[in-house]
């Protein structure tokens, strides 16, 4: 008979006030939320001292002292204000995801909106282009800044701190999956400690485990004992109805946090809304958005960019190009037959990186194969010539493939494009045939060659999945990073 989870009624079982709320066990968040605080007023002051550099003018006060005050303590303040109303302060979006900088962009609007309302209602001779300036200035310095803070915070956990101690609870497969979805991503700040199994012990015994399994002992006392700030239940966790929500109750007052992780993994946030019916929360999964307005936005986007990138890298497209001439009188571009989206074929363009006699030697080295699946990856492949080996480190070899985008062929952010006579693509593999191929990809910010076939095709379906242009954006942003520390490129 499956073992339920072990709750000790409350003390009084009577709710708590939000006034006599425990503190949060985990505590990494409050001194880094003081300086996020530190560092968005120092944002907006800068700001403001950009704004009276760039344009010499007293913006419509009478006094200098005035001025200075509204724009050194009056502003800032209020954009401290806007933030907190924003949640841009709440611990739920701190050091992970883009919801952080959304709502810093969210209150960069509203404060635009409500200095426009009050020089309106005040009748204030305002100088608009000093406002424009300082709004606008306020936002990127703000963005940095924290940008710069969330790196702080990964490098911080990376090292073992500012993490959130997890004590899974729920079958061991569910539980494990969990492990491995959260360990995938060392930078959320989720450390699984222990597993506390809610049933299917029998069949666990001798099995190796990357952290302790207990069973049969009381949730709370393991808690304790461990050390643990959260508790994630996995999956169902238990058969018996109302088990979750008395724990909820037991927990309160704890300072413990408590969080449930669904049978639904690789599926980002905004495909998925709670929908209450009848007291009972239902938990809708979209269909993803691969049409529409912004699907349009993204091929006429493709395009623009790529005639824009062509033009300006001309000149060092020729200078790679002579450089390959030169190195053995071979061909410059290597052409390939790839598969597109819908399944459709295409040739895609790519600076030559080996010898020209490169097939015919691939036989001899498939045996030095260090991946799986449908790719063929070896460290000091013997076929790179000197110059195709810095043209792979700095990825200056995938340039020509904005020939391809320009054509429709490609796009510059979607899943990697694989040969066409690589395997069948039957299976969830066909699934990223959908959009098309990209330049860059969830997969190359990821590790690249280091990942295995299994991790790169998850990247590749989550992408396909949870496609949108804040992803895009996201993915192009972490590709300048990946490329210049030349990560995962042989």
């Amino acid at each position: 008979m499956p073992e339920s989870i072990e709750i000790i009624p409350n003390h009084n079982g009577v709710p708590r006030s939000g006034l006599f709320k425990a503190k949060r066990a985990s505590t990494w968040h409050r001194p880094y939320r003081l300086g996020l605080l530190v560092l968005d007023y120092g944002a907006a002051a800068l700001a403001s001292f950009t704004a009276s550099g760039y344009v010499k003018s007293n913006a419509g006060f009478d006094s200098e002292a005035l001025l200075s005050l509204v724009e050194y303590l009056y502003l800032p303040l209020a954009w401290l204000v806007v933030l907190w109303g924003h949640g841009a302060y709440d611990r739920r979006y701190l050091g992970v995801g883009t919801d952080e900088f959304k709502r810093v962009f969210r209150t960069f609007v509203t404060m635009t909106a409500l200095v426009a309302f009050v020089a309106f209602s005040s009748k204030a001779e305002l100088s608009r282009v000093t406002v424009g300036i300082a709004m606008v200035s306020g936002l990127v310095y703000m963005l940095i800044g924290r940008y710069l803070a969330r790196r702080f915070l990964i490098l911080a956990r990376g090292r073992g701190r500012a993490r959130n101690r997890l004590l899974l609870v729920g079958t061991l497969p569910e539980a494990l999956e969990v492990y491995t979805a959260v360990s995938r991503a060392p930078g959320a700040g989720m450390m699984p400690i222990g597993i506390r199994l809610t049933e299917g012990y029998v069949n666990t015994r001798g099995m190796a485990t990357p952290v302790p399994v207990f069973v049969g002992r009381e949730v709370m006392s393991l808690v304790r004992e461990l050390g643990a700030d959260t508790i994630a239940v996995c999956g169902s966790a238990s058969n018996e109805p109302g088990e979750l929500r008395r724990l909820a109750w037991q927990l309160e007052g704890t300072g413990i946090d408590l969080v449930v992780a669904p049978q639904l993994t690789d599926i980002a946030g905004p495909r998925v809304h709670i929908r209450p019916v009848e007291g009972l929360p239902l938990l809708h999964v979209e269909e993803p958005t691969l049409a529409g307005l912004a699907w349009l936005f993204k091929n006429f986007m493709d395009r623009l960019m790529s005639a824009l990138l062509l033009a300006i890298i001309s000149p060092l497209l020729l200078i790679i190009a002579i450089l390959i001439k030169l190195s053995d009188r071979g061909p410059v571009f290597f052409r390939q037959s790839r598969v597109g989206r819908e399944g459709k074929t295409f040739r895609v363009w790519k600076f030559r990186t080996m010898y020209t006699d490169a097939e015919e030697r691939l036989a001899h080295l498939v045996e030095q194969n260090e991946t799986d699946g449908l790719l063929f990856k070896i460290r000091n492949d013997p076929r790179i010539t000197p110059v195709g080996r810095f043209l792979r480190a700095s990825s200056l070899d995938e340039l020509p493939q904005l020939i391809n985008v320009l054509r429709g062929d490609m796009s510059l952010v979607g899943p990697r494009p694989l040969p066409a006579d690589d395997g069948d693509f039957l299976g969830d593999v066909r699934r990223r045939l959908l959009v098309r191929p990209g330049m860059t990809g969830l997969w190359q910010v990821s590790g690249r060659s280091e990942l295995s076939w299994d991790d790169a095709v998850r990247l590749d379906l989550y992408y396909v999945d949870n496609w949108s242009l804040a992803f895009d954006l996201l993915i192009l942003w972490r590709t300048i990073g990946v490329v210049l520390a030349r990560k995962g490129a042989y």
